[in-house]
């Protein structure tokens, strides 16, 4: 999870850009750099491994300037070393990005048509060379920004400089967050408040699409279509708690909308975007030799690992088993010769998660664990890691580790599938395009903010809430009725819609609100059937499909939120963030602790 910041101000910024990156360690990372503006031209500096590296770099090489942009890097894809840390620049341009560019490919093959030479393995390089394009065809920094963010497709966030142009610097935002801070003659920006907490209290938080041309302490804010825009200027605390929350009102709400950032950092650490392929860590062992996969977790994780049971048991042809790390071991379940056992938890900490763990461990299993935290005690004890690039989650209530660790599972079916050779290389491709998609489509979701909050009213009154799915949307709704139960104490139950009629109908009257969740997928004309039976007796239904189901069904339903198309694969991903939504506003309402609700715990260690 990447972090960035920017100086525009009448005085030297290395000093400043390396304290800023200090503040923005949290995030993880392994490697950074700085670019300034220096004698009409830019200077770089940049070092493989921690923050004491750079600054070692840059005390024997001191960088000049008063304009400049910062940089910590997480490996995703291409490794950690010098060449790929950012900043990336041509003579012309220098900029940092959070983020993934989908068409990274097209622009690379145009580019290096023109005779432009990219000399690292990131996506981020083609935005450089674009630019710098642009910039080669006369137009102005302004003009060529544009002119690029109408061409990149994805979830970003870029600070841009340009040679020849102290004080002038360009920020603009897509998915991934973005601040800009006013100081006393000088501006900035940073990925979050905490990076600027000592240098500003006064800060804007750019919109979605939102570019900034800063120019010495002017900043001129224009929208996706170039118009210019006004945008509040708020005041922060310079606590680090604060500030943490970016201008949020909880964490909870933060971290909902930084998913499209975490996601692309998640996929971008499996992605290769040069051929569209996926790649995992090695699993030391022969993938044909997998008897069983046994999947186990606890919460918000079991219901991920309840989704890749669908996806692996279709894709793979294995027989997969997922259950309650809690109830797994008391069951002393004999484990095959040859199994596979997948631990999911933010925390790498969970109790009953670990416990489950050591029995798999004692009946002979390979174990995988998905953490976000690789030096937790499940990570330590698993014979393959593979990470969630969540960042610190703060809100008691899981989000942002829910929906990377739904990716982490995602990128898993697919390699294995393709490692047994159950799906083509020609599925593989389009199902990596899928994923990559993902940041952007986030990003299009969180604009149905305004809406949810309209329909947490109504749910807020409610006493008892049914959220209905079949396949892959079934463990969504059992998610979205365990986030509003969790965190707004209405009692809510997630059904698989086809059992709406062996009980929970006798439910339904105009009091209870059914939200049904139904990408159009194979299974879309059953959920369909189901939701007309709940409108049949009276029932109040939110209905939560794509552009094609909402032309379909949308009329009958008392409130419809469409989502982006995407493939069904990854629809389990996106479906996640409205539901968090609904939950976290119908919590506002009601006025309950959103982030530290009644008897919870964020890592429960104990059994």
């Amino acid at each position: 999870m990447c972090g960035i910041i920017g100086i525009v101000s009448k005085n030297a910024v290395a000093d400043r850009l390396v304290e800023g990156l200090k503040r923005l360690e949290y995030r993880g990372y392994d490697s950074a750099g700085l670019a300034t503006l220096n004698n009409g031209g830019i200077e770089r500096r940049r070092a493989e491994g921690k923050l004491v590296n750079l600054v070692a770099r840059l005390k024997d090489d001191p960088i000049p300037g008063v304009t400049g942009i910062g940089h910590t890097r997480w490996a995703t894809h291409g490794v950690a070393n010098e060449v790929n840390a950012h900043p990336h620049a041509t003579t012309r341009v220098a900029l940092v990005h959070n983020g993934i560019i989908e068409n990274f490919l097209d622009l690379k093959s145009e580019l290096v048509a023109a005779g432009h030479e990219l000399a690292s393995d990131t996506d981020t390089e083609v935005v450089v060379h674009l630019i710098t394009k642009y910039l080669e065809d006369g137009m102005t920094p302004s003009e060529a920004t544009k002119a690029a963010l109408d061409r990149i497709e994805g979830a970003f966030a870029l600070g841009i400089i340009f040679a020849g142009f102290d004080g002038l610097m360009i920020a603009a935002r897509r998915g991934s967050p973005l601040a800009v801070g006013y100081g006393e003659g000088e501006t900035f920006i940073g990925s979050d408040a905490l990076a600027l907490a000592p240098m500003t209290q006064r800060l804007t938080y750019l919109d979605d699409g939102d570019w900034a041309v800063i120019e010495g302490a002017k900043v001129t804010i224009r929208g996706a279509d170039g118009a210019v825009v006004e945008r509040p200027i708020v005041a922060t605390s310079h606590s680090a708690e604060q500030a943490g929350k970016a201008g949020y009102p909880h964490f909870m709400l933060k971290e909902i909308f930084e998913q499209p950032q975490v996601i692309g950092d998640t996929l971008h650490s499996f992605l290769n975007p040069a051929d569209q392929t996926l790649t995992l860590p090695d699993l030391n062992m022969d993938p044909a030799t997998i008897s069983k996969i046994t999947l186990s977790a606890c919460g918000t994780a079991f219901y991920a690992g309840l989704t890749a049971k669908y996806w692996l048991e279709r894709m793979t042809n294995l027989s997969v088993e997922v259950d309650i790390a809690s109830e797994f071991r008391y069951r002393e379940p004999t484990m095959p010769a040859g199994g596979l056992a997948i631990f999911i938890s933010q925390s790498g900490e969970t109790a009953d998660t670990w416990a489950a763990l050591r029995h798999a461990r004692r009946q002979g299993q390979r174990i995988l664990s998905i953490v976000n935290v690789p030096e937790s005690s499940i990570a330590r004890e698993s014979d393959i890691v593979l990470p969630t690039y969540a960042g610190p989650e703060i809100g008691v209530a899981s989000t942002k580790a829910f929906t990377t660790q739904l990716t982490v599972l995602a990128v898993f079916t697919v390699q294995l599938a393709v490692a047994l050779g159950t799906i083509t290389h020609n599925d593989e491709a389009r199902l990596a395009k899928a994923l990559t998609e993902i940041p952007a489509r986030a990003a299009e979701v969180l604009n149905h903010d305004e809406r949810l909050r309209e329909l947490a009213a109504e749910i807020a009154t409610a006493r008892d809430v049914l959220y209905l799915g079949r396949g892959t949307s079934y463990p969504i709704a059992l998610e979205g009725a365990l986030k509003l139960k969790e965190i707004s104490y209405i009692h809510a139950e997630g059904y698989a819609a086809g059992e709406l009629k062996h009980g929970p109908i006798a439910l339904i009257d105009d009091g209870v609100p059914v939200i049904v969740i139904a990408p159009t997928d194979d299974l879309f004309d059953k959920t369909a059937s189901n939701m007309q039976e709940v409108i049949a007796r009276g029932g109040r239904v939110i209905f939560f499909s794509d552009e094609e189901g909402a032309r379909k069904l949308g009329s009958l339903a008392a409130a419809t939120i469409a989502l982006p198309q995407v493939d069904p694969f990854v629809a389990p991903i996106l479906y996640a963030i409205p539901v968090q939504l609904l939950a976290y506003h119908t919590a506002v309402i009601k006025g309950t602790d959103v982030d530290q609700p009644r008897n919870l715990a964020k890592s429960v260690t104990v059994e």
